[in-house]
């Protein structure tokens, strides 16, 4: 047998770390978050001039924060409702700039009106993803308000609130507009960056052949890689399936769909991945199948931006011409072994698992070929089931007051923030009416505002960041004022930064902070009509100073910890892992007429799992005192993807080698686990009052062994399908085990929050 040298890697030289960067930087050149704010900063320009040429500069400034405000939650998103998604920044947003003008004058009153205002926006984060924009609109309205020079006429006040309304419905239309004509650039952005994200995974499942890898290490970025990853889908899913009605849009659905079945057959790598690495004859050939993999990554990197480039990719290397790179290093698969002996060093188990390794890793090339194909134009696409219902796949779009509703709890996570948010936001009002510097009200309740988050991990990271990035907008400001540019230039200027820091706002909030407290400052600027280009650079950092400290001061008033939320996401992971395997294992049946229920199931375990990853990283940190027990968490997570891996193991069993398998033994038995495996998960639910002991850790046995045949060396695949229902059950117990776990053991101290 050859040495693995030819598989191991290499140093990379300097030219390669060069190369990196640069690619690096045109992935985000060409993102589609860069894309949607350099399509916010032409309307800005746009409009601002528009407005500024036929109504000076009082009422092009007015109409720029309407622009602002409105351009908040125009990101991408389907075409369908696209202005129901927008719509209530303006709406809400303009009574509210009107508002404010109207009781300038009165402190007592402009409170009250800020107070109240700050609950009712933050409350609208009860809508998720699509109310946050909005929450942040409605903010700013306010703020905004306060930075403008007061009027005493009504006439004044409707004056500015007409040219606010006009930059708001001007941008709204340009919104629209612009959503329609990027669609299809959006499409292939977001499915780019979906299989460049997968890649990083396939990069991460290579290291984790390594016989020397750090097994807790790699386990904990692959959680967190595979819950950006649902992430990402989630925002593809409702873009790139909408609609998919023209041969360009269906060749991008289809790619999803491919993409998402090379998901599957990845968490199928880590079937039996433990014991493989205990074999010391693994030693030479484990090298070969990370090889395999890292060139599958490449290839999918290279297709990801290809598609941002707008070129034709080139074909992906199939499988056939990447066995002749193992040939050399995996021994002969043996012939047909029905039962071969447990995986001890030296036995003929070993050689059947690494082919069967090396297969499962096949699967993942022939979805990297197939994608390939399809982003040529060489491949026909399947769609005839998301074609006509592909509403079911993607996130509502209707303001259903459902949500909102169910946030009006005490202990409801939403109320709390706002809560929150509302007395930081008064404290901050109270202390700059008394500061002993020429403070700037609107500077320190805007810092207030966007450090505060529903969590303590982002209020950190926020805190951080809107310092520094203020400290490096305030000195661009000063060296540009100092200048004494025109309107003009100032507009072009705002709407440049209001672009960058609307296109980074989710991926690099310290840009996104510079380049917003640049337009802010200049917008404030303009709104002081015949104030002289001075700026106190010592004054707006006392404010943001004062600002931060609030907002991470008042993170610990009526918390909502993370612990107090891992219940419930525990208990809708088990719920979609119940529902996912009922499906799975009734892809068998003849009455099964199509695979779209299963497919929705799929989803929601993914989505699930995501949700619960993302809130055990946010518990980091948290205080240790309320910190809840990573160790059944992390088994939690770790046994879903494994029986989502078996799952998908005797899925493909199902669709792809049905005429293998003796099905008046497999029905019933896929019947038998599928009832067995709901009940396990259900179990949890009835054994609240035995919790383990607070020092306890989860009692994990480990899979137990089954016979290993080989798939692809007898006919009769049937002994192969029932050792994974086996495994797919003792997985399903140990991951009731650590679910109960890890809801029971809690604190008494949370009933006190």
């Amino acid at each position: 047998m050859p040495p693995a040298r030819p598989f191991a890697p290499t140093k990379p030289t300097l030219a390669d770390r060069l190369f990196a960067r640069g690619e690096r930087f045109l992935r985000i050149a060409l993102s589609h978050y860069v894309t949607n704010g350099l399509s916010v900063t032409l309307g800005l320009v746009v409009i601002m001039l528009l407005v500024f040429e036929s109504a000076g500069l009082a009422g092009a400034s007015s109409a720029a924060v309407g622009v602002m405000i409105t351009s908040l939650p125009d990101v991408p998103a389907p075409r369908r409702r696209k202005i129901m998604q927008m719509l209530p920044a303006p709406l809400l947003g303009t009574p509210l700039f009107m508002l404010v003008q109207l009781v300038r004058d009165d402190a007592l009153a402009l409170g009250v009106v800020i107070v109240a205002g700050t609950f009712l926006a933050v409350m609208v984060m009860a809508w998720g993803k699509r109310g946050g924009p909005i929450t942040f609109s409605l903010l700013f309205s306010m703020l905004f308000s306060m930075a403008a020079p007061p009027v005493g006429e009504l006439e004044q006040i409707l004056e500015h609130g007409g040219w606010f309304a006009l930059g708001a419905g001007l941008y709204l239309v340009w919104g629209v507009l612009t959503t329609h004509w990027l669609n299809t650039r959006f499409r292939t952005q977001l499915l780019a960056e979906c299989l460049h994200s997968f890649a990083q995974i396939l990069r991460t499942q290579a290291l984790r052949f390594a016989p020397n890898a750090d097994p807790q290490t790699l386990l904990a970025r692959m959680l967190e890689q595979q819950a950006t990853f649902a992430d990402h889908l989630q925002t593809t899913r409702d873009i790139v399936l909408e609609s998919p009605t023209t041969p360009a849009r269906t060749r991008l659905a289809a790619m999803l769909l491919g993409l998402l079945e090379a998901r599957d057959h990845q968490l199928a790598c880590d079937l039996d991945l433990d014991a493989l690495l205990l074999h010391e004859g693994s030693t030479a050939t484990l090298p070969a199948l990370q090889h395999v993999l890292n060139t599958t990554a490449r290839q999918l990197e290279a297709l990801s931006l290809a598609l941002l480039l707008g070129r034709s990719p080139t074909a992906i290397a199939p499988v056939a011409d990447l066995r002749s790179v193992l040939a050399g290093v995996l021994p002969p698969r043996p012939d047909a072994m029905l039962v071969p002996e447990p995986l001890t060093p030296g036995q003929p188990g070993a050689t059947a698992l690494l082919h069967n390794m090396a297969d499962r890793i096949g699967h993942i090339n022939d979805e990297a070929v197939h994608l390939g194909a399809l982003a040529r134009g060489d491949a026909t696409p399947e769609l005839a089931a998301v074609r006509t219902q592909w509403q079911l796949f993607v996130s509502p779009t209707r303001w259903a007051w459902a949500p909102l509703l169910g946030q009006l709890s005490w202990r409801a996570p939403t109320l709390r923030y706002a809560l929150r948010a509302t007395l930081a936001v008064g404290t901050g009002y109270l202390l700059s009416l008394h500061l002993p510097w020429t403070s700037h009200k609107y500077w320190i309740l805007t810092t207030i505002v966007v450090v505060m988050r529903g969590n303590l991990a982002q209020t950190l990271e926020r805190r951080d960041a809107r310092v520094a990035g203020t400290l490096f907008g305030c000195l661009l400001v000063m060296a540009l004022l100092a200048t004494h540019p025109g309107a003009r230039t100032l507009f072009l200027v705002i709407a440049l930064s209001m672009g960058l820091a609307h296109a980074f706002a989710l991926r690099r909030y310290l840009y996104t902070c510079i380049f917003a407290t640049l337009a802010g400052l200049l917008q404030a600027h303009l709104l002081l009509v015949g104030v002289a280009p001075t700026f106190a650079i010592f004054e707006r950092l006392g404010d943001t100073l004062l600002g931060a400290a609030l907002a991470w001061v008042f993170s610990y008033v009526l918390p909502a910890w993370e612990r107090s939320q891992l219940p419930g996401l525990v208990r809708r992971s088990l719920q979609a892992q119940s529902q996912h395997a009922k499906l799975a294992l009734a892809l068998g049946e003849p009455a099964q007429s199509s695979d779209l229920p299963w497919r929705l199931a799929r989803r929601e375990a993914y989505d699930s799992l995501s949700a619960l990853t993302m809130a055990t990283q946010r518990s980091l940190a948290e205080p240790s005192e309320v910190r809840p027990p990573l160790a059944p968490l992390e088994a939690v997570q770790a046994r879903s993807y494994q029986l989502l891996a078996q799952l998908t193991a005797v899925k493909s069993l199902l669709l792809l080698r049905r005429a293998q398998l003796n099905m008046a033994v497999a029905t019933p038995a896929l019947q038998a686990a599928a009832l067995q495996i709901s009940q396990e998960l259900a179990a949890t639910a009835k054994k609240k009052d035995t919790a383990p002991a607070d020092d306890a850790e989860p009692t994990i046995t480990g899979q137990p062994f089954q016979p290993r045949p080989d798939p692809l060396a007898v006919d009769d695949l049937t002994p192969w399908l029932l050792r994974r229902l086996t495994l797919a059950t003792a997985m399903a117990r140990e991951l009731q085990q650590a679910s109960a776990q890890a809801q029971l053991r809690q604190p008494a101290a949370d009933a006190k929050a």
